[in-house]
């Protein structure tokens, strides 16, 4: 099985046969370091589905940008307002480095969904993804276990330090970028001494 279906179907819990018929009726586009892949304010009815690449969504607020989540290889990426809605996106959806992924629209999909319950069931299961990592980070809002939460995603998605600036991780776990870089000093300073009671051992 390919890796990239692979991670589809363990992520979704949907079979190869259910996959594969998917992404035959997709398309495959790419995007380059900082393109907009949904904009805020207009309408984007697509669900993609990230091949390589790292994406982030975000939304402006107080004149700042407030990310609200990240997605990697075998990851689904979708405005909600624009997908269940066909309403015009509040959130901005951004490429953070070159990516290739799949795309199809909402149309397309609901006649999907109609023929296989297998890909219904897949439906609301990237809705309850989706649902789940917006509840995630309104709860974890103002969580004194920042550093906690930045070790799970950095352990979740190592590749993030490589080409998603810090700025964007600080505000995604709702700290400052120098409380990020206090954060990153302290691991820092724990992982050298670590090493060298291990040495002395």
């Amino acid at each position: 099985m390919d890796a990239f279906v692979k991670k589809l179907c363990d992520r979704y819990k949907v079979s190869e046969s259910d996959v594969q018929t998917l992404l035959d009726c997709m398309e495959e586009v790419h995007f380059k370091k900082r393109d907009l892949i949904v904009r805020e304010g207009t309408k984007n009815s697509n669900l993609y589905f990230i091949k390589t690449g790292i994406w982030r969504a975000y939304y402006h607020k107080d004149g700042a940008d407030a990310t609200i989540w990240f997605a990697s290889d075998g990851e689904a990426a979708f405005s909600v307002w624009g997908y269940a809605d066909n309403a015009y996106s509040l959130i901005n959806i951004e490429a953070m480095c070159d990516s290739v992924a799949y795309s199809i629209s909402r149309a397309t999909l609901n006649q999907l969904y109609h023929s296989s319950i297998g890909l219904a069931n897949l439906g609301l299961r990237l809705m309850d993804h989706q649902l789940l990592l917006q509840e995630n980070w309104l709860i974890n809002s103002g969580s004194p276990r920042a550093k906690e939460r930045y070790l799970t995603l950095i352990k979740e998605t190592p590749e993030l330090l490589q080409y998603v600036p810090l700025k964007y991780i600080a505000s995604y776990l709702w700290i400052t970028p120098q409380s990020l870089s206090r954060i990153r000093a302290e691991i820092a300073s724990s992982s050298q001494l670590f090493s060298s009671l291990k040495n002395k051992i």
